[in-house]
């Protein structure tokens, strides 16, 4: 399964990002058990500083993601005010569907054009 984890810091927390952001990247590259990291980021204010994160996660569980979450050293650094783990149905870009599921996804999605 995979899931979205979008993780929002509070406010003013620059500083602690940045301190813990060298744990962080090696918690990431770790993974877990169960539990793959496909794709991570921040999230940016209107600044464009970071202030939060958004994680692509394959895991076998919310469990597992959860658990992942809560060891993750921004986590324990009380950097997030807020995360929300969704089960996420990934269709569109996915490289793991089947060739053919991913040209239908494509043909069905309308692009936004701005």
């Amino acid at each position: 399964m995979f899931f979205a984890v979008i993780a929002r810091d509070h406010p003013d927390s620059t500083a602690l990002r940045a301190r813990t952001k060298a744990r962080h990247v090696v918690h990431l590259d770790a993974a877990a058990d169960g539990l793959r990291v496909l794709q991570t980021g921040p999230l940016l204010d209107e600044k464009g500083a970071e202030a939060g994160s958004l994680l692509i996660l394959e895991a076998t569980s919310i469990e597992a993601v959860q658990a992942f979450m809560k060891a993750d050293p921004y986590a324990q650094a009380g950097l997030f005010a807020q995360v929300e783990i969704r089960q996420w149905a990934w269709r569109r870009g996915n490289p793991y569907l089947a060739e053919g599921a991913n040209a239908n996804a494509a043909a069905t999605t309308h692009e936004v054009k701005r």
